[in-house]
Order: C-alpha cells, then structure tokens, then sequence
C-alpha cells in the first residue's frame, strides 16, 4: 500500500490517538493530504500552532452526529480512522443519549457517507469495554462494532471495506489513571478503586502503529487484537509513587475488575498470529475470511483476558512507559 498517494481523514483527529497518527502519518508515511475533522475550533487552533501545520493538512469543523457534513468532508477521501467517540465512563452512565449519538449513530452516519463518497477503507478505534459490557459506554462501542463489521454487507458491491481495531488501556491518555495518580503523588496518597484490578497496556504509539498496520491488511469485517502485556493497578500504583499510603475506594459503578480482549464465543472465528488475533466476521456473508490460512485457531474456551494473560508488565517496565508523562507532568509545575 502505497501512503503516498492516499487520502486520509481522521475523525476526533485532535485527541491523543489523532495527534498521534497524524504526527506519524507526516514524519514517515507522508499521505497525499491528511484531514482532521472533529467538532472543537479550540482546539484545532491549538493543534495548528503545535505544529500540526504541514501543507498536505486540512482541518474541518463538523460533528460526526452531522450526516452531511460528514458526506461533504469525505469527498475525495481514500482512508478513514475512525477516533471520534465519547468516551469517560461516568459522563457516558450521566449523559446516556449523548453516548448513544455520537458513538453509535454517529458511527451509522459515517458508514453512509463513507458508502456514498466510495471510501476504500474505513478503520474503526473500538475498546476491550466492548466485550461483555457492563456500562453504557462498552455498549456503544459494541454497537458500533457490529455496525462497523456487518456494513460490509452493504459495501459488498462496492471499494467500500470497513473493519475494527480493538484493543486495551493507553498509557497516558486523556481520562486515564496515570494522571490521576501523577497529580495524587504529592499528597502521598493514591486511591485505588480495587487491589485485585488488572488491565490490558500499551502505549500510544503501539497503538497507533497497530492501526496503521491493520489498515494496510485489512478486507473487511475482521477485529483486529493486538497481544499486550497487563499490569496490576498495584504495580502501577508502586511505579508512580513507591512510597505512598494506598487508600481503596471500592469499584466505581460501570467499572470491571479485569478487562477481556477477546471472549469465549467470539474465540471460536478467531485465529491467533505471532502478535495479534484477528476476530473474524461471525457469518461468512461477504469477505474477511482468509486469515483461516494466516494463523492458528483457537482451543475450545479459549479467553484472552488480562487477568489470566500470560504476559506481565513489572514495575520497571511500567516506569519506563509513564516516564513521558512523568517529565511533562513535572514540566507543568
């Protein structure tokens, strides 16, 4: 696939997965034109004068809610990430329609347009709160999943390909327990919901490289699952602040002790590769099924989980990941 000659739009492309794409999208890939297109001028502005000013780049106002909008911007366009979402849990369980609009119909709206501006490939970011979703927000992203796989079937007479990634927490990002626990240090105090918590890592730019990886090889209605290491909410507690008193809270409401990357049922179409599994489409309506070939199917039950993982992140190696946010954290001071 040659990026050179591509047209790519990300949606919600001034959030840290965007900013991140992009930032690699220009130093190594260098796209025909890359556009971003999200909803806040704001912060579009400050993402210009960050230096996001290169000449292949557009900047479009416009919600993913706003179905026309969303045709107007995707004329001409080859490539879509998909990164537009809301996605804090408690604002998710306190504002539900919201979740609902932007996630799911929001997701609905661009599947038309990309459908109707002919698209080649559309990548979908989704969460491992998509799997047995205990809040709303892991079920908008499920809905926006099964959207996302089954739209092929519209696509079939068409370029049009849609497919998802999936994967677990990013060190760092906005919302995460990093820079709540940065922030709490200087108390010498962090609350912790939960001391048996495990969850699935990986840091921003893994997860950028995942995306750009699956977007080369996708055909459509495959989830593609990277294989990530797991970390204990204790040993990232000991990272952060080794000598701090730990106070438990107790789980907040929507929250999961472990979180599952790939479950028992969808496990049966899945096949394992050296770094990845890929999920694919539950019916063989259309495409996405010759990975049969490419890797390995899965033992009866199987269950990728980040309790039962079968690799740990120690606490140097989660010193090494938050160090980044450590020093800008420090440089805010």
């Amino acid at each position: 696939m040659n990026w050179s000659e591509q047209v790519v739009l990300v949606t919600g492309g001034t959030g840290s997965f965007g900013k991140k794409f992009i930032r690699i999208m220009l130093d190594e890939y260098h796209p025909r034109k890359i556009i971003v297109f999200s909803r806040d001028e704001l912060k579009q502005h400050e993402m210009r004068m960050a230096g996001f000013d290169h000449p292949s780049m557009r900047y479009f106002i416009g919600d993913v809610r706003d179905r026309d909008r969303l045709r107007r911007a995707l004329h001409g366009v080859d490539i879509v990430v998909h990164a537009a979402a809301l996605k804090q849990v408690p604002a998710c369980e306190y504002n539900p329609m919201e979740a609902v609009k932007t996630n799911i119909l929001g997701s609905s709206n661009l599947i038309d347009a990309a459908l109707d501006a002919g698209v080649k490939k559309v990548l979908a970011l989704s969460t491992d709160k998509a799997v047995n979703p205990v809040n709303l927000y892991g079920a908008t992203k499920l809905a926006a999943e099964k959207l996302f796989v089954q739209s092929n079937a519209y696509a079939a007479g068409t370029a049009t390909r849609f497919s998802c990634t999936r994967y677990g927490n990013v060190v760092g990002s906005r919302g995460s327990v990093v820079p709540v626990f940065l922030r709490q240090r200087a108390q010498g105090r962090l609350t912790i919901t939960d001391p048996r918590m495990t969850r699935f890592w990986l840091s921003l730019e893994q997860g950028v490289r995942f995306v750009i990886r699956a977007i080369e090889q996708m055909e459509g209605g495959e989830v593609f699952v990277p294989k990530l290491p797991s970390t204990r909410v204790t040993d990232l507690a000991k990272a952060i602040a080794p000598k701090a008193e730990i106070e438990v809270i107790g789980i907040r409401p929507g929250e999961k002790l472990h979180e599952v990357l790939v479950n028992e049922d969808e496990a049966r179409h899945t096949v394992e590769l050296e770094d990845m599994y890929v999920i694919q489409p539950a019916q063989a309506m259309w495409f996405g099924y010759a990975w049969q070939d490419k890797g390995k199917p899965l033992p009866e039950g199987f269950r990728y989980a980040s309790n039962t993982n079968t690799r740990w992140l120690t606490v140097e190696e989660i010193r090494e990941m938050i160090r980044p946010f450590e020093e800008a954290h420090a440089a805010q001071k």
